[in-house]
This record gives structure tokens, C-alpha cells and sequence, in this order.
């Protein structure tokens, strides 16, 4: 486990997690060549990256799933859970067509996902991204993981149609858009709206719902059956 020396105050701090140095080494030289952006640690195991992101104050903590001992899902979950760490976003990486744990990365709090083969400038926007407090959430790769995913059982959430019962029907709308993939001012242009009643909509149902971020919102709109996965 390494950690860098605190940088300069206005930059996003990441902390990177992956069990292979070179993939590490790689995606530093690319963080650290954006001038908004830091690296304060690199992990190579999930438990490494947990205590990185305490000790280094991380605002993102960029997640392989596969690593040794804790792995990424599990190491998402424990930031995730932890009231210290309630700023601090997951990014997940996935080989996409082979992850199936990125849902449940996602339950457990990930702000997003992305493909281990991305194009660098695509891997420091998805920072960028979860660092505002957005999702990353693509409209297709997305829905389409999700709607396979849970295809097969699943151990319940809680997520029922009883989860719904607190959203008005506007709500609801914005909801399933979300699911879908789209952003704020998609969402303003899908249903006439400005994009500030747009983000004031999603604020509400993430505060009636008790989610944390938009990811969690997705995970709600199928479990609830708002959302029909592949419809």
C-alpha cells in the first residue's frame, strides 16, 4: 500500500485499487497527468483501500472487484457504511461481459461502473463524474447489465412496490428515467421541464427514498418493479 503526499487544495483526491501494479501504475500516469486531479494512494488489496480512503481522505476510490482477501464489493460496502467516509465515491471497474458482481457493487454503494478497457480521457471524466455526486450511468451498457443481471434470483432488498408509495406520479417519471440512463437536462428535455426542476425532482425521491445516490436510485426503480428489466 502506498500514499501519496497531500496535494494541492481543489483537486480530486483518488485513491486506486486494483491487485496488479502495472494496471495501478498505468491509471496513476493517467490521473496524475489531469491537472484537477490526484492520486493520494494506491491499494492492492479491498482492505487496503478502505483504510486509504480514511487515511488519505480520498473523494474516489476507483475499485477493481477482483482482489485478493477483501475484495472490491465487499471493500465498496465498508466505505460505503461508514459515517467518516460519507463523501467519499466508488468507481467500479469491470470487464463487463464477465462481471456479474456489478450489481451487487452497486447495491452495496457504488457510484458507477467502468469497463477496464475505457479510452483515458473516458476514465477521468467517470472521476469527475462520481466526484460531483453524479452517477455513471450510460443508458445502454447499463440497463442492459441490470435487466441480465436480475434475470436471475436474487436475495430480496426490500425494494418492493411499497418503496414507490411515498413518490407522486411526476417522481415516478423522473425515476424511470433515471433507470434508463438518462441525465438531468435529458430528463428536463424528456418531459418539458428546466433541468433545475429536474435535479430538485431527483433530490426529492433520493431524500423519500433514503438512497445515496443515483445508482441506488436505479437498483430501486427495477427491485420495486418500476422498471421491467429488458422492457
Amino acid at each position: 500500500m502506498t500514499t501519496a503526499s497531500l496535494p494541492d487544495g481543489g483537486r480530486i483526491r483518488v485513491v486506486l485499487a486494483d491487485d496488479q501494479t502495472l494496471v495501478r501504475s498505468a491509471f496513476a500516469m493517467l490521473v496524475e497527468s489531469a491537472p484537477d486531479m490526484a492520486v493520494v494512494g494506491q491499494a492492492g488489496t479491498g482492505a487496503e483501500a478502505v483504510g486509504l480512503a480514511h487515511s488519505a481522505r480520498a473523494d474516489v476510490v476507483v475499485m477493481d472487484l477482483r482482489m485478493p482477501g477483501t475484495d472490491g464489493i465487499e471493500a465498496t460496502r465498508l466505505i460505503a457504511a461508514s459515517e467518516d467516509l460519507a463523501g467519499v465515491k466508488v468507481l467500479v471497474l469491470t470487464t463487463y461481459d464477465t462481471d456479474e458482481n456489478v450489481l451487487e457493487a452497486l447495491r452495496a454503494g457504488a457510484s458507477g461502473f467502468l469497463v477496464k478497457d475505457t479510452r483515458p480521457a473516458e476514465l477521468l471524466d467517470a472521476i469527475r463524474t462520481v466526484a460531483a455526486g453524479d452517477a455513471l450511468l450510460s443508458p445502454g451498457p447499463t440497463a442492459s447489465l441490470i435487466a441480465r443481471v436480475l434475470r436471475a434470483p436474487q436475495p430480496t432488498t426490500g425494494n418492493g412496490p411499497g418503496a414507490l408509495t411515498a413518490l407522486s406520479s411526476r417522481e415516478r417519471e423522473v425515476l424511470t428515467l433515471v433507470a434508463r440512463g438518462l441525465n438531468n437536462t435529458e430528463i428536463a428535455d424528456a418531459l418539458a421541464l428546466s433541468p433545475l426542476t429536474a435535479k430538485t425532482h431527483v433530490s426529492r425521491i433520493m431524500g423519500k427514498s433514503g438512497v445515496r445516490d443515483r445508482a441506488q436510485l436505479v437498483i430501486l426503480a427495477y427491485e420495486s418493479g418500476l422498471v421491467v428489466p429488458g422492457g
